[in-house]
């Protein structure tokens, strides 16, 4: 993804979960300028950290005592319990020039434990705050320290390119030298050449799958950049994988077993078919019980519910064809479903009447 997009992803994940973002990207391509724009039209606050110009005190705090107990300063960067959001930028994770300043840092950039703040040693980050990370890539040309799997599985890679477009409309924006601005729309070959970052161990894991799992139901990214992130995640192969198994069942209707017996799980996905979809569902559900009319309580609270989310038009037809499997329409017709049946009831008796 190029810096525009990376900026859309990396609102959404901060506005919305308590993950971690890890930018990956070549030097100059728009890392921390992005960020630092992200934060300005949110309103946040940005606090950098330069993990390669930091010793472990710089970040834990200096021990004192106090009493019989040993406590640790609050380091000057942290943002206040009480202050506006603050996004705390750990760049140059993997530049950390001491094995213990990583290993410090390693429990403040895991998300934090469902209920619990994020923290790190003895300092609790209010829940407000959230954390960043960028890195460049361990592709040989950087001197830069190999980032262990555990520390990768606990954050959400964003790969960023270079891109001529994106960099026109940042320096048009920022009125840099026409000449330059000119001279690069037909040389823009001479930008940063794109590299290519998706060498780090990325691969599925629980933890991955809950990443993935809490974006889903948090945020909305466009759908372009979706299976990006989630390779971020869980890799490549099984990002492509889950996309290709969403779109299959994206576009298979509901079967009659999954609205008879699954409703709850499968309601918010009925409401939202498609009309042929929609008729691929009712035809299946007619034909099922035809041949078997006998319902459990719970299978014709099912039904109703179903029939109630339908279109008015789809609804009307397919209560008129549930009216005509005597079982079916003595179960439909009770009082308790008055307001989602009667009215098509109604409309059935003055059209046979007329």
């Amino acid at each position: 993804m190029n810096v525009e997009q990376m900026k859309v992803v990396l609102k959404e994940i901060l506005a919305k979960t308590d993950l971690t973002p890890c930018i990956v990207g070549h030097r100059g391509v728009g890392k921390t300028a992005g960020i630092i724009q992200v934060c300005r039209e949110a309103g946040w606050g940005y606090a950098p950290l330069r993990l390669g110009q930091m010793e472990v005190g710089d970040l834990v705090g200096i021990p004192y005592r106090q009493g019989t107990q040993m406590h640790w300063s609050r380091p000057c960067w942290w943002p206040a319990d009480e202050s506006a959001p603050v996004v705390v930028h750990c760049d140059e994770l993997n530049r950390a020039q001491q094995e213990d300043t990583l290993q410090a840092i390693f429990q403040f950039v895991e998300p934090p434990v469902e209920g619990l703040p994020r923290a790190l040693h003895t300092h609790r980050l209010a829940s407000q705050h959230r954390v960043v990370v960028t890195i460049n890539p361990p592709d040989g040309t950087y001197q830069v320290a190999t980032l262990d799997r555990a520390l990768l599985d606990r954050m959400v890679l964003l790969f960023v390119e270079s891109d001529y477009s994106c960099w026109a409309r940042y320096a048009a924006s920022r009125g840099l030298d026409e000449g330059v601005r000119r001279f690069l729309a037909a040389q823009s070959g001479l930008l940063a050449a794109a590299g290519s970052p998706l060498d780090l161990p990325v691969e599925p894991t629980e933890r991955a799958w809950e990443m993935v799992s809490i974006l889903r139901s948090a945020c909305r990214f466009p759908a372009d950049l979706e299976m990006e992130v989630y390779a971020g995640i869980v890799g490549r192969e099984a990002a492509i994988m889950f996309m290709r198994w969403l779109a299959d069942h994206r576009n298979r209707p509901l079967s009659a077993d999954e609205i008879l017996n699954q409703w709850e799980r499968v309601s918010e996905a009925a409401a939202g078919q498609r009309d042929d979809l929609q008729a691929a569902t009712m035809h299946e559900l007619v034909a099922l019980l035809q041949g078997n009319p006998l319902l459990t309580d719970q299978q014709e609270r099912n039904l109703v519910a179903y029939a109630a989310v339908l279109p008015r038009d789809l609804r009307f037809g397919f209560v008129k064809s549930l009216l005509r499997i005597p079982p079916v329409a003595l179960a439909i017709s009770k009082d308790m479903y008055d307001s989602q049946i009667f009215d098509v009831i109604r409309a059935i008796s003055d059209e046979v009447g007329a």
